[in-house]
């Protein structure tokens, strides 16, 4: 009798979607959902549209506004980001003649795309899900296969609710061990990316497995997950269990009834079997990481927020020590540095990385009954509309006012230079932000973005330099 084959999670999934193999490592993927943004969402209607289509599925297709809207209290469609308008206007006009839910600036459930999905249980376990941004892989925290697509995918999809796709290799990354005091989960993937390197997960989908993300929150999964691009992977998954479950219970989109007891089943049925083999892995004591802040302008560019900024000479790779030189040039940091001892201008808190109620409350830990710093500027725009009420149910909003912070509406912000105005940081300003990227120019021309977690953010912002959020409490 033949043996059962042991799969991962992964594999569970991409078996479940195949349609076609075409062989050479090529397949054809059915789609089960897919969002669209301002951005992507104009471009992949107008392909459509012009190439007289129609969308195969619309009931299978969901729209936010969030990236290029103003999080400015009084915002509106008018948005002061150039050529901003005209993209919110384009899903507008798009959802509406193709019948596809929008979730409008005034629609309570308005939100980052990556934040709602699965805040509302669009997303769900065994699901194949794409959009039009890279940070689609934060959907995998729950178990979901999702990954970002561009704009003539993004048409290929609404025409046709598949998608032609090389089958990635696997990867699997162990988190054992204990997190220490003030570690969180955007502490963890920091570390991660700092010993692997930013091309560490090239070619990759990687599930995240180990003691530590079995205790994590849904939001931390989430966290994780959303930066393995930052990794070049393309995509990252947690194994769907009864953490996943609880938080999916009752979201307004989820299964209910039956068909949320025949989804639970399946969802059981989806975690690697224990003989599944991955193409490569990788293991983390987590006893090791302390909370994380970068100094450069890569995602590897990272040390402990207590550590120094690395010296360039010490790399034995070329390359490698060009990109440090680059890097330190650009930010205006020398070798030895006492990463604490760097002041900043400005700090944030949101994104789809941390934009989350949780984040937030982590950061209103560290704010509360104190100032910030004079001379930086401090914003907080909440990922979703229902993480933003929900934290003002809390008074949250209260501690951050109080303390000096700028209370936004939901939007990516100041994560891309893209909200808020518009207008970005000043030029040269430093950053310390609890976004995904801090790439030369980020979030405004020539701004110094230094990536780390809220509570990091939250201690730096009333220091007035870099802080390590231990040395503050709560």
């Amino acid at each position: 009798m033949a043996m059962k084959s042991q799969l991962t999670l992964f594999e569970k999934i991409w078996n479940g979607h195949v349609i076609v193999d075409f062989g050479d490592n090529t397949y054809l993927i059915h789609i089960d959902r897919n969002f669209l943004h301002e951005l992507s969402g104009a471009l992949s209607f107008k392909g459509i549209d012009e190439a007289h289509r129609t969308v195969r599925h619309p009931e299978l297709t969901f729209a936010t506004i969030d990236h290029v809207v103003d999080t400015e209290p009084g915002r509106d469609v008018e948005t002061k980001i150039p050529g901003g308008s005209e993209f919110i206007r384009g899903l507008r006009t798009g959802t509406t003649n193709h019948g596809i839910r929008l979730f409008d600036l005034d629609d309570p459930f308005q939100g980052i795309v990556h934040v709602i999905a699965p805040e509302l249980g669009l997303a769900l376990p065994g699901t194949t899900i794409v959009c039009g941004d890279s940070h689609t892989c934060t959907i995998g925290g729950i178990g979901a296969l999702a990954w970002g697509i561009g704009s003539t995918d993004g048409e290929h999809v609404l025409a046709t609710q598949t998608l032609v796709q090389a089958r990635p290799k696997t990867m699997r990354i162990i988190f054992d061990g204990s997190l220490g005091e003030g570690v969180t989960a955007k502490d963890m993937i920091l570390y991660l990316i700092g010993k692997i390197g930013a091309d560490g997960g090239n070619g990759y989908a990687v599930e995240y497995a180990g003691s530590v993300i079995r205790r994590l929150s849904i939001d931390g999964r989430l966290t994780i997950c959303n930066m393995s691009v930052e990794f070049s992977a393309r995509t990252g998954l947690v194994a769907p269990d009864d953490t996943i479950a609880e938080y999916l219970c009752e979201r307004p989109f989820a299964p209910k009834g039956q068909m949320w007891e025949k989804a639970v089943t399946y969802w059981k049925t989806l975690p690697s079997d224990s003989g599944a083999r991955f193409d490569k892995e990788v293991t983390i004591d987590c006893t090791d990481i302390r909370p994380q802040v970068t100094w450069g302008t890569s995602p590897e560019h990272v040390v402990a927020v207590d550590g120094f900024v690395p010296d360039p000479a010490d790399n034995s790779r070329a390359g490698a020590r060009l990109s440090m030189e680059r890097a330190l040039s650009y930010m205006g940091l020398a070798p030895g540095t006492q990463m604490e001892n760097v002041k900043i201008d400005a700090a944030f808190i949101g994104s789809c990385t941390n934009g989350r109620l949780s984040d937030l409350r982590l950061a209103a830990d560290i704010l509360k009954g104190r100032k910030v710093s004079i001379g930086v500027r401090a914003i907080c725009s909440p990922g979703s509309s229902q993480v933003k009420r929900a934290a003002e149910a809390e008074d949250l909003n209260k501690i951050f006012l109080e303390a000096g912070f700028e209370w936004r509406e939901a939007g990516c912000s100041l994560c891309m230079s893209g909200g808020a105005g518009g207008e970005g940081f000043d030029d040269q300003q430093r950053v310390v932000t609890t976004t995904n990227r801090n790439f030369e120019g980020r979030q405004g021309p020539r701004v110094r973005s230094h990536l780390a977690s809220p509570a990091t953010v939250a201690a730096s912002a009333v220091t007035g330099h870099i802080a390590d959020p231990r040395k503050l409490g709560k």
